[in-house]
């Protein structure tokens, strides 16, 4: 990937952040800290990875993409929103009566939404009935799945891995959000999960461990994925919680707290600094 390829994904990544502290700012409430983190996976997905129409969100042969940790949907549904599946202002309808962005993602009213989600660790089960519908199908389109490292204490995340196993989904990729805070604490002091890589291994998976804010090391896992085989596919994103926003970084209060006036000024400043940093190189 060239550098301006990069330069253009980091923009896009920045100008994501920024529709989630929109959202979250006019919402008075959402999850900008999680949102936040995993802001470079949702734009590498959509705008290099995966194969989708957002003139035809229903297309069958689409690549699927089903995010579950759903409350961090304020930055997929700005991403959408930069990929065209619907306008940039309905960022600021985010969780009213009414609107298309609810506080968790939900496949019959929002376009670009595969699968409704917020109970935790249900999404990535949604995703393996997907991997292995495209397999009975004999169909092309990949799955794909962000998870939270906090969601990954949910049991039901490793039934799915087994099943997933078992059934050979070399069509889907689990992606691992690692900003290493969730709404109680430290994942390490609430639950720890390490090694999170020795147990998806151990589990049957390809274990691919990145930075999470690094495009090139992005690619190079989702690259890596399309050549394994007979088995599915775990990348371990280590992430900042709350990245791109000072305050907001490794915060765990900004797990679900919206930004007031002051804040969202803040926020929108240094994003829109950044995006001018990076135009400005370009």
């Amino acid at each position: 990937m060239e550098s301006s390829e990069i330069r253009q994904l980091q923009i896009l990544a920045a100008k994501s952040r920024m529709g989630a502290i929109l959202g979250t700012y006019h919402a008075k409430s959402g999850h900008p800290g999680g949102s936040l983190s995993a802001a470079d996976i949702f734009t590498y997905l959509y705008f290099k990875e995966m194969n989708v129409d957002p003139k035809n969100p229903d297309w069958k042969d689409r690549d699927r993409f089903i995010l579950s940790k759903g409350h961090c949907c304020p930055s997929l549904y700005a991403t959408l929103a930069l990929k065209g599946y619907f306008d940039w202002s309905e960022l600021t309808s985010l969780r009213h009566v009414g609107s298309m962005l609810q506080g968790h993602p939900d496949m019959k009213g929002t376009p670009g939404i595969d699968m409704s989600t917020g109970s935790l660790g249900q999404g990535i089960s949604a995703a393996c009935g997907m991997a292995l519908a495209a397999k009975i199908d004999n169909k092309a389109y990949r799955t794909y799945t962000v998870l939270g490292d906090g969601e990954v204490e949910e049991g039901q995340v490793w039934e799915a891995a087994m099943f997933a196993s078992h059934n050979k989904l070399d069509n889907l990729v689990v992606i691992v959000d690692q900003n290493g805070l969730q709404i109680d604490g430290t994942v390490e002091e609430v639950a720890g999960i390490e090694p999170l890589d020795k147990k998806f291994e151990s589990f049957g998976f390809e274990v691919i461990k990145i930075d999470g804010h690094d495009f090139k090391q992005i690619e190079s896992a989702f690259e890596k994925a399309k050549t394994i085989k007979g088995k599915p596919t775990a990348i371990l994103a280590k992430t900042i919680k709350g990245k791109g926003v000072s305050f907001m970084e490794n915060q765990v209060s900004w797990h679900g707290t919206a930004p007031n006036k002051e804040q969202y000024e803040q926020a929108t400043a240094e994003l829109q600094a950044e995006i001018d940093r990076l135009e400005g190189n370009c």
